[in-house]
């Protein structure tokens, strides 16, 4: 499988097309940042942690039966996935209170949340990701109806499998978002599974172990992410 061109830059990740025009190579860079980009730092580590911890997370996730477009890893900072064209929402479930739905509705952090809350948020850095409902994804094009109940099982689907998996390494799986695309018309999970993109709580202590260590300067960002995957069973040496 031959990279090619860069085709889109993130703030974490970078894609590439590769010589396969269904293929894609998605490199996980150093870089983190928060509020919107507001916030930057290049974090040794953490993008070779968060490829193999994505790989894990994929893989557990097709083996019950939800396709994702993650094939394989490729190298340390890269592996290679599907093209897809992607839906500009993301799809939130939250387990316990924290982050921007406490600031919202002004509940205390930290409240079970039964059942889980479902949350669509518009993919816009510039408007800052605003929250959205299903008729906003129906009336402007961005998912059809069917598609936008797939997304809702399918994000739940997921909490099924991970939510569990978590528990058993002493953890607490608060929240979490996720991306779809379709590729050849099938609707994918796509993006990544990281403690980038959740919030991840030991069970014991509540001590969090995700990206707020960073969003709140708590420290040790890499070196909990690696916690994380270890507890999980993930070696990254």
């Amino acid at each position: 499988m031959e990279k090619r061109q860069q085709l889109y830059a993130g703030k974490a990740k970078s894609v590439y097309e590769t010589d396969d025009p269904d293929r894609l190579v998605m490199l996980f860079r150093n870089d983190t940042s928060a509020f919107d980009g507001k916030k930057k730092a290049q974090l040794d580590r953490k993008g070779m942690v968060n490829n193999k911890f994505n790989a894990f997370i994929m893989e557990k996730l097709a083996a019950a039966a939800i396709a994702t477009h993650f094939e394989r890893l490729l190298c340390a900072q890269e592996s290679l996935v599907k093209r897809l064209q992607m839906i500009p929402v993301e799809c939130v479930v939250r387990n316990i209170a924290a982050g921007s739905l406490c600031r919202r509705l002004g509940v205390e952090e930290g409240l079970d949340l039964t059942p889980p809350t479902f949350e669509f948020f518009l993919k816009d850095d510039a408007l800052g990701d605003p929250m959205i409902n299903d008729y906003h994804i129906r009336a402007f094009g961005w998912a059809g109806a069917a598609q936008v109940e797939k997304m809702k099982e399918l994000t739940f689907a997921v909490n099924d499998v991970l939510k569990p998996l978590f528990l058993a390494g002493d953890m607490l799986l608060v929240d979490y978002k996720l991306e779809f695309g379709l590729h050849r018309g099938e609707l994918l999970l796509g993006d990544e599974f990281t403690p980038d993109g959740c919030r991840l709580w030991d069970r014991e202590t509540r001590e969090k172990l995700d990206k707020d260590r960073f969003r709140q300067d708590l420290g040790d960002v890499v070196e909990s992410y690696e916690l994380v995957g270890r507890r999980l069973g993930l070696n990254f040496d």
